[in-house]
C-alpha cells in the first residue's frame, strides 16, 4: 500500500486569514498568537476556516480498503482507476498475518490465526485462478467491464483523493482509531502524517486520535 503526497493549497496562515476576514483583517506572516486562534476554532467546531486549505493524494490500496474510505464524501473528491477501461494484470494484496475474529464484537479482529500448508495452498491457488480466468476472459475478447467480475477484493486499486484539511481531519479522526481495520488505519495514519507535516498547527488541534 502507498500514500503519495501530490499537492496542497494554503497553510496554517490560510486558516488564520479565513477566520480574520470576518473583521476585514488579514496578515502576511504567521505569529505565535495565531496558534491560539486555530486552537479556539478547532475546539469550538468553527470548521469553515479549515476548508480554505486543501491537499491531494495518490493512494494505492486493496479494494476492501478503498471501499471503506470512499464512504467519506463531504469536502472530498475521488477519482479511481477504472477496470472498465484498463485490462492490465491486477496486483493482489497479501496480508502480513491472518487475524482472528473477536469474541465480544461483530466487527474488528483479535489475535492471529495460523494457516496450515493446505490452507495456504488453497488460498494461493484460488487467487491465481482469479487472475488466470481474468486474463483468459480478456484474451477471449470479453469486455473489461465484465471480466473484472472475477477479481477479488484483495485486488489493488489506485485513486486520487483531494479535499479540504477539515475533511481529511474527519477521515483521520475516525479511521486512525484503534478499532478501525488495520489496513485502513495504515492508510489513514500516513495521510495524518502528511497533513501534520504541511499544516502542523491546524492538525495539532484538529486531530483527536492519540
Amino acid at each position: 500500500m502507498k500514500v503519495e503526497y501530490v499537492d496542497k493549497m494554503g497553510s496554517d496562515l490560510s486558516v488564520v486569514n479565513a477566520a480574520r476576514v470576518s473583521y476585514a483583517k488579514t496578515k502576511e506572516k504567521f505569529e505565535d498568537k495565531d496558534e491560539k486562534l486555530i486552537k479556539y476554532l478547532a475546539q469550538h467546531n468553527h470548521w469553515s476556516p479549515f476548508g480554505h486549505a486543501s491537499l491531494q493524494f495518490r493512494i494505492k490500496a486493496p479494494v476492501f480498503v478503498a471501499r471503506q474510505l470512499v464512504k467519506h464524501q463531504v469536502g472530498l473528491t475521488w477519482n479511481e482507476v477504472s477496470r472498465r477501461y484498463v485490462d492490465y494484470q491486477p496486483e493482489l494484496f497479501e496480508p502480513k498475518a491472518w487475524r482472528g475474529r473477536p469474541q465480544n464484537s461483530k466487527q474488528g479482529s483479535d489475535g492471529e490465526v495460523d494457516l496450515d500448508m493446505n490452507d495456504k495452498h488453497r488460498l494461493k491457488t484460488t487467487m491465481e485462478q482469479c487472475l488466470i480466468i481474468y486474463d483468459s476472459f480478456i484474451k477471449m475478447g470479453i469486455a473489461p467491464e465484465q471480466a473484472r467480475m472475477v477479481l477479488p477484493q484483495s485486488m489493488m486499486t489506485e485513486w486520487y483523493w483531494s479535499g479540504t484539511l477539515y475533511a481529511f481531519a474527519r477521515v483521520c479522526n475516525l479511521r486512525c482509531a484503534k478499532d478501525t481495520q488495520e489496513e485502513t488505519r495504515d492508510v489513514a495514519n500516513k495521510i495524518s502524517e502528511i497533513c501534520a507535516e504541511h499544516f502542523p498547527i491546524s492538525w495539532k488541534y484538529l486531530i483527536d486520535v492519540k
